[in-house]
């Protein structure tokens, strides 16, 4: 059978395939849709949930994703992006009712609905979304804990694209007898660095009588080889009111919070991790002041610290408010540089760069 050709000359002379693979190569993902179809939805489908796009140096608007999909809270959460690509993995935010999560390519108008999950029961579920460099995939982690016990070890799933399935593995570290209660904190999208996913595990430890052990430690998963580790956290002086997981300059990072001198005040310790799985490597790249309270949003792509800050109250019109401010950090000169994004908006990280990802496989559906 003839393979059919991608370009042909006005001669009728075959072009050479190695030819047409390097001009495919050098063309931007809206030139190449520009030879493909897509079908779109009806007039009657509505969307209310809207994606914006921000240049991350600048925090300009650029264009707004209708999101086609929507979730049963209303209320979509960043699961992560990788790969340096955009292709965005997406949940509900209320994560522990609901277990819808979409993979979704905005440059190629694509997206897919996963299965449904495999484990027992979800309770406080956390996600992270990674490649796997070795099969050229993409695999998302689910971790949660049951309520069918007590204190029973985490169950885990894997989700591959490749398979468009899910399978349950095992956590494959042991299970401390001791342990009371334990919690993973992510109020950041699951950091993925050096290949693997990290989430911040809390637990509790019964030393007898009304002795309880506080413990944390960073839980590494291999997205290649779907195996679980341990990290260690640096040494730090002073209790820590908060801990953030993100990662700055590819490295795995730190956002490590306490109280500083002022009762109002907040000192941030940025730790950075030179050598992936090293503990000796963790260095305290800088402290930041912070006044007043805060929600960290992540390190954007050059390397700058996006928080939003609720400073001391102040007085306008006679009325005592906050006012809610964007600011970005350098953590390395600690110049601030605010940013106007609208207080109402939910904010997430995420690379921005077109892509293919997603263009064909099972259950893909076009908009």
């Amino acid at each position: 059978m003839l393979q059919p050709t991608i370009f042909r000359r006005r001669t009728n002379l075959d072009l050479p395939e190695e030819i047409v693979l390097e001009i495919l190569t050098r063309l931007p993902v809206k030139s190449l849709l520009r030879f493909r179809t897509f079908p779109r939805y009806s007039s009657s489908s509505s969307h209310s949930q809207v994606c914006t796009v921000c240049c991350d140096r600048t925090f300009e608007r650029v264009p707004e994703f209708r999101i086609p999909f929507t979730f049963r809270s209303g209320r979509p959460k960043l699961v992560g992006s990788c790969n340096g690509i955009l292709l965005l993995c997406l949940t509900d935010f209320i994560v522990s009712e609901f277990n819808a999560v979409y993979l979704w390519n905005p440059s190629i108008r694509k997206f897919k609905k996963l299965p449904d999950t495999c484990l027992s029961r979800l309770h406080h579920a956390k996600l992270g979304f990674g490649y796997d460099s070795l099969n050229n995939d993409y695999k998302v982690v689910r971790i949660s804990r049951s309520r069918v016990k007590v204190m029973p070890p985490l169950e885990v799933e894997v989700y591959t694209l490749s398979s468009d399935s899910w399978k349950r593995i095992e956590l494959g570290i042991p299970w401390r007898p001791n342990v009371v209660f334990c919690k993973i904190n992510c109020s950041l999208s699951s950091p993925f660095v050096s290949g693997h996913l990290h989430w911040m595990f809390l637990y509790v430890e019964d030393r007898g009588g009304r002795k309880r052990r506080f413990t944390r430690m960073i839980l590494s998963f291999d997205v290649n080889s779907e195996k679980f580790k341990e990290l260690p956290l640096p040494d730090d002086e002073g209790s820590c009111i908060t801990i953030y997981l993100t990662s700055f300059k590819g490295k795995l990072a730190l956002i490590k919070f306490r109280s500083g001198v002022q009762s109002c005040d907040t000192l941030c310790s940025i730790w950075v991790m030179r050598e992936y799985g090293v503990f000796d490597s963790w260095n305290k790249l800088c402290v930041v002041p912070v006044e007043g309270t805060y929600n960290i949003i992540g390190f954007t792509k050059y390397d700058l610290l996006l928080i939003r800050r609720r400073p001391r109250l102040v007085s306008t019109n006679s009325e005592l408010e906050r006012e809610v401010k964007s600011v970005l950090i350098d953590p390395e000169t600690l110049h601030e540089n605010e940013i106007s994004i609208p207080v109402d908006n939910r904010l997430d990280l995420a690379t921005h760069m077109e892509s293919l990802a997603l263009l064909h496989g099972e259950n893909v559906v076009s908009y």
